[in-house]
């Protein structure tokens, strides 16, 4: 069986039970596995594909409970590094009746950010037939990136396909300069590129999905999709060598309940898709169908579908 791995930090999410009360004033939490990478190996391995995660856990309680949900959601821990000398992250999240939640991490200096390279070595790439990648692991320290750059190397080595959302997080970095400047230098590695439209304009300084298209296709000879995220209004989807681009229609939510994993549900419908040999534009359909859902469940995964659902979902559409 194919394999799909991706490589990130996973996060113990505390996530308020009280509606609107700020993280200051909240009592009541309840504890969820979260991480945007994990949050897309989660949706891949409920869809019945053969999913491993890397990573380094500090081995205290929040690194034990992420090791459990990982085994229970099915998500191969062969690569994943337990150190007594760094701790796990952890984050709080509110619970709002609209917009977006607020976020607090505690994530500096993690058992991730000081990521062992060695665990790389350990790979055995024979099955392995997609990574996808994040911008959020290579900001979170400088051996962060570091091993992210290595694992780029192992990936072209491999001859494997990559799907790359920037996935912007600018309190991680020391300027927007470095951000910007980093992450489209490791974007050119990537075969498929998912940025949202509101990073576009950060990273490419331009909001028009188009020319955010432009720029990643020719910025790489490597690079051969992008799919710009536009929100409830679906996804831009350009392919290098076509003149003009498409929109894939987005789904209707009646009830936002939290919008945090929105896009990673969107990346599971790509990778899905891919592993299974579906054409691009219904992958990027199935990737606006899980982002519907996600919004519509508290935690930043619990929304993703099994199968069975997926399948109605994708007839009832």
């Amino acid at each position: 069986m194919s394999t799909f791995l991706t490589i990130g930090e996973p996060i113990a999410l505390f996530g308020s039970d009280e509606i609107d009360k700020n993280l200051v004033e909240a009592q009541k939490f309840t504890k969820y596995l979260a991480g945007a990478e994990v949050n897309v190996a989660v949706g891949v391995a409920r869809l019945g594909h053969s999913t491993q995660y890397v990573t380094r856990l500090g081995d205290d309680p929040f690194g034990g409970f992420i090791e459990n949900e990982l085994t229970k959601n099915n998500i191969g821990t062969d690569y994943i590094e337990k150190t007594d000398e760094f701790w796990t992250a952890y984050q709080l999240k509110n619970r709002v009746s609209k917009g977006d939640p607020d976020i607090y991490y505690f994530r500096k200096g993690s058992a991730a950010a000081h990521f062992n390279e060695k665990i790389l070595k350990t790979i055995d790439w024979t099955d392995i037939e997609l990574v996808h990648l994040s911008g959020i692991f290579p900001a979170i320290s400088p051996e962060s990136l570091s091993v992210f750059n290595k694992l780029i190397e192992m990936i072209d080595h491999n001859q494997i396909t990559s799907t790359f959302d920037p996935n912007l997080r600018p309190q991680l970095w020391n300027s927007e300069t470095e951000m910007r400047e980093t992450l489209n230098n490791l974007a050119k590695h990537a075969d498929i590129i998912l940025p949202g439209i509101n990073e576009g304009k950060i990273l490419v300084g331009s909001e028009d999905p188009e020319i955010i298209s432009d720029f990643y296709l020719n910025q790489s000879e490597k690079t051969s999709i992008v799919i710009v995220k536009l929100g409830e209004v679906g996804a831009y989807i350009k392919q290098k060598g076509e003149t003009v681009g498409a929109t894939i229609e987005g789904q209707h939510v009646e009830h936002i309940v939290d919008t945090v994993g929105a896009g990673d549900g969107f990346a599971v419908g790509i990778i899905t898709g891919l592993l299974e040999g579906i054409d691009i534009k219904s992958a990027v359909y199935r990737g606006n169908i899980i982002g519907a859902l996600a919004v519509q469940s508290l935690g930043d995964n619990d929304g993703y579908p099994d199968r069975a659902k997926l399948n109605d979902m994708e007839k009832g559409c």
